[in-house]
């Protein structure tokens, strides 16, 4: 049971690193699909 809940709990810490880590990269969903032409607020 120990094993599980630190596999859930590190699972966790990357998950939450790698969103960082790529809108900090510029890697968002906005920066990807938006081109030029298209105005964000």
């Amino acid at each position: 049971m120990k094993p599980m809940l630190i596999a859930f709990v590190v699972a966790g810490l990357i998950a939450f690193g790698a969103d960082y880590g790529l809108d900090y990269a510029g890697f968002t969903s906005q920066e990807r699909t938006a081109g030029a032409a298209v105005r964000l607020d």
